[in-house]
C-alpha cells in the first residue's frame, strides 16, 4: 500500500514537472499514462502495479 501511494505522488510531481517545464511529450506521455493507470481501478491496474513494485525491489537490491 505505501508503495503504491508513494508511487502516485512521485508519478504525480512528475507529470507536473513535465508540464510546466518541458511541454508534454511522446515519452512524458507512457508516465501519465501509468500515472492515470494507479489512480483508476481497471482491470490491467493490478499488473501494472505489480510491475511498479517489482521494479521497486529490483532497483531496492542494488548496492552501489
Amino acid at each position: 500500500m505505501i508503495l503504491s501511494i508513494s508511487g502516485v505522488v512521485l508519478l504525480g510531481i512528475v507529470v507536473f514537472i513535465f508540464f510546466r517545464k518541458d511541454g508534454l511529450k511522446g515519452s512524458h506521455a507512457i508516465i501519465c499514462a501509468l500515472f492515470g493507470f494507479y489512480l483508476a481501478s481497471t482491470a490491467i491496474a493490478p499488473s501494472i502495479k505489480a510491475g511498479g513494485a517489482s521494479l521497486a525491489n529490483l532497483l531496492g537490491g542494488i548496492k552501489i
